[in-house]
C-alpha cells in the first residue's frame, strides 16, 4: 500500500532532483556568448565546464560526514542553500565570481546527489531501484530545461546573466518545499545518524572500484555533452538555438530510458547486458551527431539520450543493488560519486584543450568513442550479480 508519507517523499525527491542539473546544462548553450563577453579562451571555457564537475566529485565524500552531524535531511537543505548561493554569485559583476559561483554550485550538487540514493534506500527500500529511475528522470528533465531554455531566457530577459540566475528561483522553491516536508528521523530508521564505515574498508574490495570507475567514465561522457555538445555542433554548422535544442531533445529523451532501464534491470541480478546496450546507444548517438552528415542529428540526439539516460540511471541503481543496507548505499554513493565525478572532470577539460589546439571535431569524436570502449569494460565488471554485505565488523562481497 502506498502511504501519504511515501508519496510526499517521492514528490520531494523529484523536486530536488530537478535542481541538480540546470546549473550545469544551462551554461553550455550560452558558452559562445560567455566567451565573447567575458573574453574566455577555449581552455578557460573548458575550465568553466570542468569546475562544477570537479567540485561535485570533491564534495561528494563530504555528504556522509554532513549526514552524521546534521542528519541527511538537514544536510540536503544545506546543499540547496549552497546551490542557490552559487547560482547568484556566478553572475555578480565582480572578477572571478563566475568561476567561484560555478564551483559552489557543483559542490552543492555533489552533496545533494550523494545524499539522495541513501535516503531512497532508507525510506522505500523495496522500490529503491524504480525510485532511482524516477529520480534520474527528474535529473534529466531538469537538465533538458537548462539546455533548452537558457538561450530563449537570455533573449527574453536581455542578458545571459539573467538567464543563468533565473534558476535560483527553482532552487529556492525546492528548499522551501523540502524544509517543510522532509522526512523526519527516528531511532528505528538507520542511516542518517549511524557512524560511517571507514573508507579503507570499501577500498579493499574491487567491486567498489568497479562501480566508481563505471560511474566516473559514463559521467565524463555526460558532462562533455553538458559542457561542449552545443559548441561542437555549432562548429559543425548548426546555429546557436538549434544546437541548444538538439542537446535539449537528447536530454529529454533520457527520461524514457532513465525510468525503463532500472525497471528492466530488476528482472535479473546481472545487469551487464543492459549496461552494454546503453553504452552502444550512447556511442551510436555520438557518431551520428559528430561524424555523420548533419541530417542525422535527430536520430543521433535520440540515441545519445537513450544511452546516457539509461547509463546514468543504471549507475545510480548500482549504488543500491550492490549494497545490502542504507548505510552501505550512502557510503558507496559517497565513494563512487566522489571519485567518479573527480575523474569525470577531466573529460570536459581535455575537450577544451583539444579545441584550443585546433583539433578537428572528428578527432574529438573518435576519442570519445574510444572512451566508450573503456566504459564497456567496467560495465561488464560492475554489472555482475555481486553486492557488498556488512556483518558486524566484517565487510565482504557475496553473490545474490
Amino acid at each position: 500500500m502506498v502511504t501519504r508519507r511515501a508519496l510526499a517523499f517521492v514528490f520531494l525527491m523529484v523536486v530536488v532532483g530537478l535542481n541538480l542539473r540546470p546549473a550545469l546544462s544551462s551554461v553550455a548553450p550560452l558558452l559562445t556568448r560567455l566567451q565573447e563577453s567575458a573574453g574566455l579562451s577555449s581552455t578557460q571555457a573548458g575550465l568553466l565546464t570542468t569546475l562544477p564537475v570537479l567540485f561535485l566529485g570533491l564534495a561528494a565524500p563530504l555528504a556522509p560526514r554532513l549526514a552524521e552531524r546534521l542528519g541527511s535531511e538537514r544536510a540536503l537543505s544545506l546543499a540547496l542553500i549552497i546551490l542557490a548561493s552559487g547560482l547568484v554569485l556566478r553572475v555578480l559583476p565582480l572578477p572571478g565570481v563566475l568561476f567561484a559561483g560555478t564551483l559552489l554550485a557543483g559542490a552543492a550538487i555533489g552533496i545533494g546527489g550523494t545524499l539522495l540514493p541513501g535516503l531512497v534506500k532508507r525510506e522505500l527500500p523495496e522500490s529503491a531501484d524504480l525510485l532511482t529511475g524516477l529520480y534520474t528522470m527528474a535529473l534529466c528533465f531538469g537538465g533538458a530545461l537548462g539546455a533548452g531554455l537558457s538561450v530563449p531566457l537570455a533573449d527574453w530577459l536581455g542578458s545571459w546573466q539573467l538567464s543563468l540566475v533565473s534558476w535560483t528561483l527553482l532552487a529556492l522553491i525546492a528548499l522551501v518545499l523540502w524544509h517543510l516536508g522532509m522526512p523526519q528521523r527516528s531511532a528505528q530508521r538507520t542511516g542518517a545518524n549511524t557512524p560511517s564505515l571507514p573508507l579503507s574498508r570499501l577500498l579493499r574490495h574491487a567491486l567498489s572500484w568497479q562501480v566508481m570507475l563505471f560511474m566516473g567514465i559514463q559521467s565524463s561522457m555526460a558532462y562533455i555533452v553538458f559542457g561542449w555538445l552545443p559548441t561542437l555542433l555549432i562548429a559543425r554548422g548548426y546555429d546557436e538555438t538549434v544546437a541548444g535544442w538538439t542537446m535539449a531533445v537528447s536530454i529529454l529523451t533520457q527520461l524514457a530510458s532513465a525510468l525503463a532501464a532500472p525497471w528492466m534491470a530488476r528482472f535479473s541480478c546481472d545487469q551487464r547486458l543492459m549496461l552494454i546496450a546503453v553504452q552502444l546507444c550512447t556511442a551510436s548517438g555520438l557518431a551520428l551527431l559528430l561524424i555523420a552528415p548533419l541530417g542525422w542529428r535527430w536520430p543521433g540526439a535520440v540515441l545519445l539520450g537513450l544511452g546516457q539516460g539509461g547509463s546514468f540511471s543504471l549507475a545510480l541503481t548500482l549504488l543500491v543493488l550492490r549494497t545490502d543496507s542504507a548505510r552501505l548505499a550512502g557510503q558507496l554513493s559517497g565513494f563512487a560519486q566522489g571519485g567518479g565525478y573527480t575523474l569525470a572532470a577531466l573529460g570536459p577539460f581535455v575537450v577544451g584543450l583539444m579545441l584550443q589546439a585546433n583539433a578537428t571535431i572528428e578527432h574529438i569524436a573518435w576519442l570519445l568513442l574510444a572512451l566508450m570502449g573503456v566504459c564497456c569494460l567496467f560495465a561488464l565488471l560492475a554489472g555482475r550479480n555481486r553486492r557488498l554485505v556488512e556483518r558486524g565488523d566484517t565487510l565482504y562481497v557475496e553473490r545474490y
